[in-house]
């Protein structure tokens, strides 16, 4: 998988999925385990959906 997620979008990306992530464990209700995707894209700087739009948000190699 080509990497396509880079800087601030992979950081704001595992930040928001952990943090829905950790609302579902506290309780805040079973849609806060849609976090798992925003925090599994981040952790491995590949988003389907962005390969799929023919997108990316890391730095231009030169």
């Amino acid at each position: 998988m080509a990497k396509n997620v880079g800087g601030i979008d992979r950081i704001l990306r595992v930040v928001v999925g952990a943090l829905l992530i950790l609302g579902a464990l506290m309780g805040y209700g079973a849609w806060m385990w849609v976090g798992v995707v925003p925090l599994v894209t981040g952790l491995l700087s590949t988003c389907p959906i962005y390969s799929i739009l023919g997108m990316s948000t890391c730095p231009l190699k030169k």
